[in-house]
């Protein structure tokens, strides 16, 4: 997928999951990457809203009785006991750094796709978009499932190799791989497969300006 044209008002930025259980200090099931970009991420989505671009946020949230967990906890042990992401807690909420503004969107969701089980697709529809630019945590995780969802659904897709973040992973049979080669690895997969990965400086200087 090559995107040579981003069209403001044709297009939503999908804020990944930046919540404070992901990369606020301490939290339970913490990401590095995500914390060391939100700085980043700010500006970006600052940037974004003086060229008129929507901003749509997920919340990944779990019921408090975590009747909706489903198989989350079989692969988070801080989701299975219930200290993190639960919902109406500080945790679930979007990390202050890079938190919403007026005309912002947010929406739940408990999968990692944000298509599945939420308003997003009639969200979009409604809004007339049809690129959708993906940021937030995980890489490999909920940024890749709902940027492979959003191709599915025929939306042109962004994925931002700066903006973007996630843990490595201990052996479990098959090597360990640290954070850097596994965000590596997607970007190189996603290119193939699912997006144009681009950084965010590439985003802007594909982005269609207003007559004047």
């Amino acid at each position: 997928m090559r995107i040579d044209k981003i069209i403001p008002e044709k297009t939503a930025v999908l804020v990944i999951d930046m919540q404070n259980d992901f990369v606020g200090p301490g939290a339970p099931i913490y990401i590095d990457m995500g914390h060391q970009m939100a700085p980043a991420l700010k500006e970006f989505l600052d940037r974004c809203r003086q060229e008129k671009i929507q901003i749509i946020y997920t919340k990944d949230v779990i019921r408090a009785d975590r009747k909706d967990m489903a198989k989350a906890g079989e692969f988070c042990e801080a989701i299975k006991e219930g200290r993190a992401l639960v919902d109406g807690t500080s945790g679930a909420e979007i990390y202050e750094a890079v938190a919403p503004r007026q005309g912002d969107i947010v929406i739940k969701k408990n999968r990692y796709s944000a298509f599945c089980g939420t308003t997003l697709d009639s969200i979009l529809r409604t809004l007339g978009v049809n690129t959708v630019v993906i940021t937030g945590v995980c890489t490999e995780c909920c940024c890749f499932s709902t940027a492979r969802d959003a191709g599915q659904n025929c939306y042109d897709v962004v994925f931002l190799s700066d903006l973007t973040g996630n843990n490595g992973y201990e052996d479990i049979g098959y090597g360990e791989i640290d954070a850097a080669s596994l965000h590596r690895a997607m970007l190189i997969m996603i290119g193939h497969t699912t997006a144009h990965v681009m950084n965010s400086e590439e985003f802007f200087g594909k982005v269609e300006k207003e007559d004047l």
